[in-house]
């Protein structure tokens, strides 16, 4: 079973990890790559390092956001989790179908630098 997960704001997309206040989680039936569930989670208070570490114990196998700090990369890919990062505006049910059938646009690009940062206008410390 994979656990995808897209980060939510009011109930959409949020375009930066660190602004959500909530999860869209998603299992995956692996062999027929199909949605199974969706749960929407809230997360813990944002503070460094928490969402990634919520997330591991939520299972994540997979992250599709928009912005992300470098330090939250790092700690879900050391996690195990894979992090698609660059991710455009959608639905979050559709950006996990195009994940699964390969035709998710994804530049790769998440947020520069640490602490204190401005990323796609989230200029909140994350």
């Amino acid at each position: 079973m994979l656990k995808i997960v897209v980060p939510t704001i009011n109930g959409g997309f949020s375009s930066h990890f660190g602004g959500a206040d909530r999860f869209a989680i998603f299992e995956v039936d692996e062999g027929s790559r199909t949605i199974t569930s969706q749960v929407s989670a809230a997360p813990p208070p944002h503070e460094h390092g928490s969402f990634p570490i919520w997330l591991k114990d939520q299972g994540a196998s997979v992250i599709l956001a928009g912005g992300m700090g470098p330090r939250a990369v790092q700690m879900l890919e050391q996690f195990g989790i894979e992090t698609v990062i660059g991710v455009g505006d959608g639905e979050p049910e559709q950006l996990v179908r195009a994940y699964l059938d390969g035709t998710l646009s994804a530049t790769g690009e998440g947020c520069g630098g640490g602490g204190l940062h401005d990323c796609a206008g989230h200029g909140d410390g994350h």
